[in-house]
């Protein structure tokens, strides 16, 4: 699927292709037009024609997935390519996604193999005409920056989500702590992501610094991005701590029910000790036992057992054991 865009007076407006396939969008003259285009999950067939139109080699999903710097940034023939990690969900649970994005002087060309919010957004906001640009660097980093607004979305979402785990686990009574583990472990995932995405757009701005010296706006725009990700890593990493307490506090819980019940069995073990004790004397089979003419000998081992019992349990009370 292929989306084409161009810039008419400043803002970025789409192309009618008259279909989402290549082929569609290949017959109309207006794609000789387009600064950005878009391919998203495309065919051998589309790739093949597009790697032929456009005189480049599109890049392999393995080789965007690359974590070497000098695989994921780096200048050829073809113009400056960028392969940006970005999040997405996935089955209710945030996933990277890579995308690769080349950069040349009359367009840009982003590849990716997933529907990406951040894409769908922009997409959005430029058939209002909300998306000031002029010039295809200048989308790049508008890109950029509109991912990491999307991150800083998400990183809030996730402190939410904690501010209603930490009364789940800190507050709440008979709370179900393995929910909350569970809950943990989700945000500790997402926000692993998201760091990770964060510091790929710091490499990713980093990079784009030192190629557009010709473009000082941009190169500012770039710097400010750069102030926001150091401010979202703090943030990040915050939450990171946040979650480690909640789940220790998590752990310290259960393994404080679990104490409880295995003090309780100890203590009814303790009690039914002294019982066991008389019974087993009294269940002994010697020839000469005294309390065995007893008119009352039964009544007295079953009152001794009881007190035996009773002590024991009179004086953990006592002691604030129970």
């Amino acid at each position: 699927m292929l989306k084409l865009f161009r810039f008419e007076k400043g803002f970025i407006r789409e192309i009618p292709s008259g279909g989402d396939k290549l082929k569609d969008a290949i017959s109309h003259a207006q794609w000789l037009d387009a600064q950005w285009l878009d391919a998203q999950e495309t065919e051998d067939r589309e790739r093949d024609a597009l790697e032929s139109l456009m005189r480049l080699d599109l890049p392999e999903l393995d080789e965007m997935e690359e974590i070497e710097a000098s695989a994921r940034y780096f200048v050829d023939q073809a113009g400056i390519h960028v392969h940006s990690m970005f999040l997405t969900q996935s089955e209710g649970r945030h996933v990277t996604s890579s995308v690769a994005c080349i950069l040349q002087p009359n367009r840009l060309i982003t590849i990716r193999d997933t529907e990406l919010a951040d894409f769908r957004l922009l997409r959005m906001r430029a058939r209002r005409g909300q998306v000031e640009c002029n010039s295809p660097a200048e989308l790049l980093v508008t890109l950029l920056e509109q991912k990491v607004e999307n991150l800083a979305d998400n990183l809030e979402d996730i402190h939410r989500n904690l501010e209603k785990t930490s009364y789940l686990v800190l507050e709440e009574e008979n709370s179900d702590l393995e929910e909350a583990i569970a809950q943990l472990a989700k945000s500790e995932d997402s926000n692993g992501k998201i760091r990770l995405c964060l510091m790929d757009t710091k490499r990713a701005i980093s990079f784009l610094l030192r190629h557009l010296r010709e473009f000082p706006e941009l190169q500012e725009s770039c710097r400010e991005i750069m102030r926001d990700i150091e401010t979202l890593m703090s943030h990040n990493t915050f939450l990171f701590d946040k979650i480690n307490f909640l789940m220790d506090s998590t752990q310290g819980f259960i393994n404080i029910e679990q104490n409880q019940i295995i003090k309780i069995f100890s203590i009814a073990a303790v009690v039914f000790l002294p019982p066991t004790l008389v019974a087993s004397a009294y269940g002994m089979n010697f020839e000469h036992m005294p309390e065995l003419q007893w008119l009352l000998g039964y009544p007295w081992a079953l009152g001794l057992m009881v007190l035996s019992g009773i002590t024991p349990y009179l004086f953990f009370k006592y002691k604030g054991w129970l």
